[in-house]
């Protein structure tokens, strides 16, 4: 039997400005990352996003980003270790007042953005994020990228991780993530996604933007909830992955099978 999380980045609307379809993608989800103010969000976006995946039996997990409305936490910035550590630390505490609020609990944290990628292939960024969390709260899930320093990051600080694939990105040889500003980057063609989503979870590989197999040990599939496929992605892919005998859990339960 195989096990996976289903994950989407939720919570990313700000103000007057709607951000994703985080009503229509969550009956499809077991996992949830909220952003916390820095990359996107407001305060009352927060508290409704963990409302609802609460009422649909979702898990709930902190999504820190550089603080960074105008370029949505996408922008690289120069940061030191110990700035990133309070700024993890803040965007969680921020979050999990929330998770308190509405009695429920806070399971991961999942970087955003260029926190993720600069942190995925820089040890110093990475260790900081990891011991941010573990100083926050030791039984918290980091969730990062297969194969990036951010999971070597949380072995080495005795934190819980799950490996995360992404079923609309393409990936570079080395197992990387095609930046967004290249051509195919994007996955919007839903049967390319299924294909590629099952082939990640079957038989452990996806094939890169130059056709070379990559390996993946997939303990969470990332769906974009401001895409525009994003509720056919999310509803094929749960479909699909069920007609292949997957059983869909949230990251605490898969890394007990998993790891």
């Amino acid at each position: 039997m195989k096990y996976v999380d289903l994950n989407c980045d939720l919570g990313e609307s700000f103000g007057n400005w709607k951000c994703g379809m985080d009503e229509e993608v969550l009956p499809c989800i077991s996992s949830a990352n909220v952003a916390c103010g820095f990359h996107a969000s407001d305060p009352l976006v927060m508290r409704e996003t963990v409302k609802r995946a609460a009422a649909n039996g979702v898990s709930i997990g902190a999504h820190p980003g550089y603080p960074d409305l105008v370029g949505f936490g996408r922008r690289k910035m120069d940061v030191k270790p110990e700035e990133l550590k309070s700024m993890v630390i803040y965007q969680i505490g921020a979050l999990r007042a929330f998770c308190e609020a509405a009695h429920v609990p806070l399971a991961h944290v999942k970087p955003h953005g260029a926190m993720y990628n600069t942190a995925g292939k820089d040890m110093k960024l990475a260790t900081a994020i990891a011991e941010g969390i573990y100083e926050v709260d030791p039984n918290l899930i980091l969730l990062g990228l297969d194969g990036s320093l951010l999971i070597e990051a949380a072995k080495k600080t005795g934190l819980a991780y799950a490996r995360e694939v992404f079923a609309d990105r393409a990936y570079n040889d080395d197992g990387s993530l095609v930046p967004r500003g290249l051509p195919g980057a994007v996955i919007e063609d839903t049967a390319v996604a299924l294909s590629r989503v099952i082939s990640m979870v079957k038989l452990g590989c996806v094939k890169s933007i130059n056709g070379k197999h990559v390996e993946v040990h997939p303990d969470s599939i990332c769906l974009h909830g401001d895409g525009r496929k994003a509720v056919d992605f999310s509803r094929e892919i749960h479909e699909e992955l069920l007609r292949e005998n997957v059983t869909i859990a949230p990251l605490k339960e898969v890394i007990k099978w998993t790891q």
